[in-house]
């Protein structure tokens, strides 16, 4: 079995054809082979094909995560496609954003979001093919997938595919209000791990024994890289179509979960299950987490719970995902001020602090936090001065406030960028500002995060009305609702006189932070 991959098409085949029968998926109790997955990756390639796509076209998937996912995932690979995975908690308009920016072409999309695509599908000229997911009770203009893949040959396309070709394109929020694709290219989910399997680093060990619990989307560079390394190894998966606590336990017992990854939410959400005491954990051998920073008391009580070597990974959409760790060693409960930190630079990752004009500061001084990472990304989708500011010589700008100690441990202390992380969710709140300020009764709007003990922390909207209005809280939480995800709604609305500024009219939202975040040990949650 080789290891080093270059590309999802060569992981697809080789797997396919190195170990045939060996269990790639699990999803709703259906086992699904490598040979099987391949096999049907090359039959949604040959359909793409047949749409005279040019290389790197996109197409897009607007679904829960099935089987049919990681068809379209490798079939899209296969063609040579990008494929624009799309959060399906998003309204509309937001997903009329992406598919436009991104310039989609086929979207792949599941039966519960029809009505959504309806309301939208005038104003896509593009898209010159849906493929509904799953069948349809009704008639429907739209193409059958699994009739539509069946209908295609099972060999593998001849094209030839580089590392460096983009494979998936991420969005993100974005700080300007609009988000930004991030394009990845296939060797961000290859050459970190490999670099570090090299140097002799078996890091969380993942191995061909391994059963992995899949229960974070497909369209967060967390899901998706988790499924994609549990491959790499020749392990297997188990699909949940949407986290939902008491599964996510159930499936853990019964198909013996090896390695776990969850988000600090989730977690927190497991241990509410009344079925949490009562589940046998014995099987779980390695937990990753990240996304956001966790409380204390409930990572004591998650390690006392399962016994095994937990793993804290830091980094972003934009580094390939993880580029920093804390691992099992530096969990010790013992000592409080490692465990708040988020980890040392993977090897083959690089990192430094720099002041606001760039300059490098010393360790122990907090500045914003910069990773260079061989997994990161080749850019933003046709935004090339965005592009410019986060990416410098190799060089990611996080956006993070924090500092690096003596023994190379980075601490995440503030956000340089007003981001908010709800439930591991980046929300930037230039985003939902340009949606209240579309209001009409609203003449500015700032948005703060505040924290909150279940989420991290959640959005608070502080409005200023024009004059002669008198707006009521249900009807901005009303008007926010069907502009944008539900996630990103604000979950309380102050109104008040002014917003405070500097003297050359900045708002100054650290004054609007102050009262909620004073008693905190550091401005993230």
């Amino acid at each position: 079995m080789n290891p080093d991959f270059q590309t999802l098409p060569e992981l697809s085949t080789k797997q396919a054809t190195e170990q045939a029968n060996k269990v790639a998926l699990i999803y709703e109790d259906e086992f699904y082979t490598y040979a099987q997955l391949d096999q049907a990756a090359n039959q949604v390639a040959q359909g793409l094909l047949q749409f005279d796509l040019a290389p790197q076209a996109r197409v897009a998937i607007l679904a829960k995560d099935s089987l049919a996912s990681y068809e379209i995932l490798f079939g899209s690979a296969k063609a040579n496609t990008v494929l624009v995975t799309i959060n399906w908690r998003l309204v509309a308009k937001e997903v009329q954003f992406i598919l436009d920016d991104s310039q989609t072409e086929v979207l792949f999309v599941g039966k519960e979001f029809l009505p959504l695509i309806a309301q939208i599908k005038a104003d896509l000229p593009k898209i010159k093919a849906v493929m509904v997911i799953e069948p349809t009770e009704t008639v429907t203009e739209h193409t059958d997938y699994t009739s539509w893949k069946l209908q295609q040959p099972t060999q593998t396309p001849k094209l030839i595919y580089a590392p460096e070709d983009v494979v998936v394109q991420m969005y993100t929020s974005g700080t300007t209000g609009l988000p930004k694709g991030v394009q990845l290219a296939h060797y961000s989910f290859f050459r970190l791990m490999q670099g570090m399997k090299a140097q002799g680093d078996a890091w969380m060990d993942l191995n061909h024994q391994d059963t992995l619990l899949l229960s974070l989307p497909m369209f967060h560079i967390g899901g998706l890289w988790w499924v994609i390394q549990g491959m790499i190894v020749g392990g297997r998966g188990v699909v949940l179509n949407t986290f939902v606590p008491w599964k996510a336990l159930e499936l853990i017992e019964k198909y013996q979960i090896t390695k776990v990854a969850m988000v600090p939410a989730m977690i927190q959400f497991c241990m509410a299950e009344p079925t949490f005491e009562t589940t046998d954990f014995s099987s779980v051998q390695g937990f990753l987490y990240g996304g956001s920073p966790i409380a204390p008391a409930l990572l004591r009580k998650a390690m006392d719970t399962f016994q095994c070597g937990f793993f804290q990974i830091y980094g972003m959409t934009e580094t390939g995902n993880m580029a920093v760790c804390l691992r099992p060693e530096d969990h010790d409960l013992s000592n409080e001020a490692r465990l708040k930190a988020a980890g040392k630079p993977l090897p083959g990752v690089e990192a430094k602090i720099i002041d606001s004009q760039g300059g490098l500061l010393p360790p122990n001084q907090i500045g914003e936090i910069c990773l260079k990472s061989p997994s990161r990304m080749i850019g933003y989708w046709n935004r090339d001065e965005a592009t410019k500011e986060t990416l410098s010589e190799g060089w990611i700008r996080t956006g993070d406030a924090g500092y690096q100690d003596e023994e190379g441990y980075i601490f995440v202390c503030d956000r340089v960028k007003d981001m908010i992380i709800y439930s591991g969710e980046n929300l930037f709140p230039a985003e939902i500002e340009a949606v209240l300020s579309e209001h009409e009764a609203v003449a500015e709007v700032a948005i703060i995060g505040v924290p909150s003990e279940q989420w991290g922390e959640i959005p608070k909207a502080f409005i200023v009305q024009k004059p002669g209005y008198a707006l009521k809280k249900k009807e901005m939480r009303a008007f926010a609702k069907e502009r944008m995800a539900d996630f990103k709604v604000p979950r309380s609305f102050e109104f008040i006189d002014k917003l405070p500024r500097n003297p050359s009219g900045k708002v100054l939202k650290r004054i609007l932070r102050e009262p909620y975040w004073n008693t905190m040990e550091r401005q993230v949650n």
